[in-house]
């Protein structure tokens, strides 16, 4: 009990001293859930880590889940929380989706703290010689807000500071929020913090926080947000729930220290990695696995009927309705990602279906059937009804492919290579794209990059997530595309550089009718239309 501080009744975080003083379990061993390429129709790749998780520990294992923390702008936008569903949930689920223990308003707050301290540099004589158009450091919101994408600063006069022009990316987007998630102590995560770069001089030298000695500041802030957080399933069974970062825009998995935590505690470290696998399975193994040495001994790619159809050109009403040609059609995108993770990045994989109620019995077989015909393991769940009871097929088939050793990984590229082979690399290999466009603008800067000695980090892809290309409209498998790179971003202090991709937009704006429409608090103080 001494080494947990509560945040009310039902949530804590965990002390770090207590984690560094367990030993490493070296036969733990980590599950990465993943799923197909995200719909409207819904995966469930949350919910099926969850009851995963619970059906381990339901066969007698020792299991631990690991899960990401929900941003406040899918939660009030589209998307809505991200704690699970039905029976298979963290709890409790109102704080989890809402402020929780504070760790991105920390973020928020880190982030924006070096935005100040920019200004006010630039304001009280600027004795580094900042050059006000090659700042890069935007600044950071948790929420979705087009309109602060691009916006000009310090209007009002000189007593305000410099005007120029600036921007808002939403929280999960910042470079703090992947430093923290990344960093395996307070002083690694000093270390990180201290290398942001935020923008370069006259003479074009690069300008970090530790330049503008808001290192100290920002870790002070932080200091609490770098503990993981401790809650629990409905079942009782431990998760921890700690980082956020989406894997459109960013590396998508949870903090490494959790994760890590984890591997001390338990037997068995069920995790999660954001959207398809293309993204968030891609960023887990070749940014999380080759910087922390973590390696997952088995993949679960989580699939259901509706989305496959909803791949294979069904759309609304129409997917409960029974149709085994949409199926057929929409199982290449399953299929494609099973193929990546089995054959291109050596991992075992295999699928779990998440079973809806308007799945019918020739719908079910005859997915069953396909994943039987690319020989991949396949079990169909029924967590979100029963919970972890729903699941115990899928944990049954985990524990044996984990009695083997687990394979090494096979990135995708050498960190050697150059900025734009690591790109043509994923590119053509994980999405199958035939030809990949770069603009002007982005080769100047990969150029710029290069030359500054920033040429050997790994690359974190930010594009749509709804299909292997740049195009969300292309959904399927599509091959022989055009990949466009727009911009390219620096993140020293995480240490990855970001390549922004066709439209995706690093702050989201909301829908016409946002979630926020339908959430409500009665005078008793009962949450509703929160999901």
């Amino acid at each position: 009990p001494k080494f947990i501080e509560p945040y009310g009744h039902y949530k804590a975080k965990i002390s770090l001293d207590f984690l560094d003083s367990l030993p490493v379990q070296t036969e733990s061993r980590v599950i990465l859930v993943t799923a197909i390429n995200p719909t409207p129709a819904g995966e469930g790749k949350t919910t099926t880590t969850v009851g995963l998780g619970d059906a381990l520990n339901l066969i007698g294992k020792n299991a631990i889940i690991c899960l990401r923390e929900p941003s406040l702008g899918p939660v009030f936008g589209m998307k809505g929380g991200a704690a699970g569903g039905g029976r298979a949930q963290v709890v409790p689920m109102e704080d989890i989706n809402l402020h929780f223990t504070g760790d991105f308003s920390a973020i928020q707050l880190a982030h924006n703290l070096l935005s100040a301290l920019i200004d006010n540099h630039l304001h009280h004589g600027n004795a580094l010689q900042l050059d006000p158009r090659k700042i890069s450091w935007r600044r950071v919101l948790d929420m979705n807000d087009r309109a602060l994408r691009e916006i000009v600063i310090s209007l009002g006069g000189v007593i305000n500071g410099l005007t120029r022009q600036d921007g808002f990316d939403i929280v999960v987007a910042s470079e703090v929020m992947a430093i923290l998630c990344l960093a395996e102590s307070m002083q690694d995560l000093k270390n990180r913090l201290s290398q942001i770069v935020v923008g370069y001089d006259s003479a074009g030298k690069a300008i970090t926080a530790e330049h503008l000695k808001a290192t100290g500041a920002m870790a002070t802030l932080l200091k609490d947000a770098l503990k993981p957080n401790l809650v629990q399933t409905l079942e009782n069974n431990p998760a921890l729930i700690h980082g956020g970062p989406f894997a459109n825009i960013a590396h998508g998995c949870n903090s490494v220290l959790s994760t890590k935590a984890g591997l001390r505690l338990a037997d068995y470290v069920v995790t999660e990695a954001g959207f398809g696998a293309d993204l968030g399975a891609e960023k887990f193994l070749n940014i999380k696995c080759r910087k922390s040495g973590i390696k997952p001994s088995v993949t679960v790619v989580v699939a259901t009927v509706r989305a496959l159809k909803f791949h294979g050109g069904v759309r609304g009403a129409d997917l409960t309705i029974e149709n085994l040609d949409a199926l057929r059609d929409g199982f290449v995108n399953l299929e494609r990602h099973v193929i990546n993770l089995r054959e291109k990045f050596n991992v075992k994989t295999v699928v779990a279906v998440n079973q809806f109620s308007s799945d019918t019995k020739k719908e079910t077989k005859l997915l069953i059937d396909m994943c039987d015909a690319i020989a991949v393991k396949v079990a169909v769940c029924n967590h979100w009804q029963i919970g972890g009871s729903g699941a115990t097929d899928l944990a049954k088939m985990i524990v044996d492919e984990t009695e083997q050793i687990a394979t090494e990984i096979n990135f995708t590229y050498d960190v050697n290579c150059s900025i734009i082979e690591k790109i043509e690399k994923i590119a053509k290999k994980i999405y199958l794209a035939s030809e990949i466009k770069i603009s002007k603008k982005a080769k100047t800067r990969i150029s710029e990059l290069q030359l500054e000695g920033y040429g050997k980090l790994p690359v974190c892809i930010a594009k749509t997530q709804y299909s292997f290309s740049s195009n969300p409209e292309l959904l399927g498998a599509p091959k022989n595309h055009l990949f466009e790179v727009r911009e390219v971003r620096l993140s020293a202090g995480a240490g990855f550089i970001v390549v922004v991709c066709g439209n995706i937009m690093t702050m989201p704006g909301l829908p016409r009718e946002p979630a926020a429409n339908s959430i409500g608090i009665s005078n008793e103080s009962v949450v509703s239309g929160l999901y």
